[in-house]
């Protein structure tokens, strides 16, 4: 049962901050240098013409604690897991443990620079190889790389050795199987490495089922690329049948490992016939998610393809650890250096304080926090897979449509009391998607809130739909003609506020 929680009041984030061009004053200024000891020289002595800019109508001129708080109001716009929670299906929004940020900042680490002989940083290799046999563990895998930078750049180097693999033998394989459950980012990796796309399609319980795979796997597959969970947030039951299939006919079994969330600790792909994996340490192994990076979609793989794994690849000898770039069949670079260090360290960092039987406990939590909010949603949204879910749960806006209230209009509503609106209109194979993912971090009281929130909006929708259409009121900027904004995007400020918020 939820627990009530009081009144469920539609407050919003209500902040408002001028334009930095629409501040300060003339002749203020927020910097105080000491006196020059050099000679002034103008720019142009010695910057060409062209690369100089006359000047900037109207530049503001600011005191210090003008811009101290200009930024800071902005700041304080930002929504993040710092500021409360974050349904985002498919995302894993969980909260960071600041000790693992405190680790990544630490003097030795962060200063360390990748020209550095090995002799000097055999302590970072060392962290790097512990980490590739940590994960190797998790995943059930043989070999690992850092490499790859993002989920989506562990995708391409997964089928790039792939493809190595099958030139290597003579074959000339064409085509990829993808399901409609997996990642879209699965069908724009296979395209790129030089695949042919051939959708499966998910059965009446959301999973893939062997006869489809079987209809389709022939000679002229490479792979299959399967995501599991799925992006409905459901386990797919069938996955040991489905790669007997297609190791019959000698391809390989590509996982989306994004939702690994979900089966840290519990189950090992690679004993389900897995035979690649990529892993966002980015969403499940404690680094921020968001803002356009850093992230890491670390590889792992089995003995078969190891020889194709990028260079370089860390080794442990007499002595020491190395970088070894003498691998005849890898398929090259795929990034400057060896991954983004950073994001690396972090997960290094939680791992250690996790421990095996604290990442099966996230895990665990992580299933119950999903099926906990998804009965606790159930009657008010329909649910299109009424089973249990993993990670994360998918409702769609069906009952709402009678009221002619959309998907759309939920998610602004949610704006409306404070929350970041979840994942809307994904996966596809559902219509009008409402993807929720509490993860293992959010407590019951939390999730027991933003039940009762998603109640009180749907009980709106029924008796009030207008009020959902002309969500968000209590906002900065009101609901914006987002079509118009995707057509015709307007990248330079005129100088009129209504103007740029159409």
């Amino acid at each position: 049962m939820v627990k009530a929680m009081g009144k469920i009041k539609d407050n919003g984030l209500i902040q408002d901050e001028p334009l930095i061009f629409e501040q300060g004053g003339e002749g203020r200024k927020g910097y105080s240098l000491p006196e020059w000891d050099v000679e002034e020289l103008e720019a142009k002595q010695f910057i060409p013409l062209h690369l100089l800019r006359e000047g900037l109508d109207g530049f503001p001129q600011l005191s210090e604690i003008d811009v101290v708080r200009h930024f800071t109001r902005l700041s304080q716009w930002n929504y993040g897991i710092d500021s409360g929670f974050y349904p985002l299906g498919s995302c894993t929004m969980k909260y960071n443990p600041k000790i693992n940020e405190e680790a990544a900042r630490m003097k030795g680490f962060a200063s360390i620079h990748p020209y550095q002989p090995e002799s000097l940083v055999q302590g970072i290799l060392r962290l790097m190889y512990e980490l590739e046999g940590y994960l190797a563990e998790i995943t059930g895998m043989d070999h690992v790389t850092l490499q790859p930078a993002a989920g989506a750049h562990g995708e391409l180097t997964g089928m790039m050795m792939i493809r190595a693999f099958f030139e290597g033998r003579g074959e000339k394989r064409r085509r990829a199987l993808v399901p409609d459950t997996a990642h879209g980012t699965n069908c724009s990796t296979s395209a790129v490495a030089s695949y042919q796309m051939t959708e499966i399609k998910s059965n009446e319980r959301g999973v893939i089922s062997p006869r489809k795979v079987a209809e389709q796997m022939d000679e002229n597959v490479a792979a299959i690329m399967v995501t599991n969970p799925n992006t409905l947030g459901l386990f797919e039951e069938h996955l040991p049948e489905i790669a007997e299939i297609v190791h019959s006919k000698g391809g390989f079994v590509y996982c989306d490992g994004a939702n690994l969330n979900a089966l840290m600790g519990i189950a090992k792909l690679g004993d389900l016939g897995v035979d690649m994996v990529h892993l966002n340490l980015h969403k499940t192994f404690s680094t921020p998610h968001g803002g356009g990076g850093p992230g890491s979609g670390p590889l792992a793989v089995k003995k078969e393809l190891s020889p194709f794994l990028p260079i370089p690849v860390i080794e442990k000898e007499e002595g020491g650890y190395r970088f070894n770039d003498n691998r005849p069949r890898s398929i090259g670079r795929m990034k400057a250096f060896y991954g983004n260090f950073g994001v690396i360290l972090r997960a290094y960092a939680y791992l250690l304080s996790m421990g095996a039987e604290g990442l099966k406990r996230a895990s665990e939590m992580a299933v119950l926090n999903a099926n906990y909010l998804m009965m606790g949603l159930k009657g008010s949204y329909y649910l299109p897979y009424d089973r249990p879910c993993m990670h994360e749960c998918v409702f769609t806006d069906r009952y709402q449509e009678k009221h002619h209230v959309s998907t759309l209009d939920i998610a602004k509503r949610l704006i409306d009391y404070g929350y970041h609106p979840p994942t809307i209109y994904f996966p596809l194979v559902v219509k009008g998607a409402l993807m929720m993912e509490p993860t293992e971090t959010e407590s019951k009281e939390g999730i027991d809130r933003f039940i009762e929130t998603m109640i009180v909006i749907a009980k709106e929708a029924e008796e009030n739909p207008d009020l959902l259409r002309q969500a968000p009121r209590k906002v900065k900027v009101r609901r914006l003609d987002e079509v118009m904004a995707a057509r015709k995007p307007k990248l330079k400020w005129t100088g009129d506020r209504e103007d740029n918020n159409q």
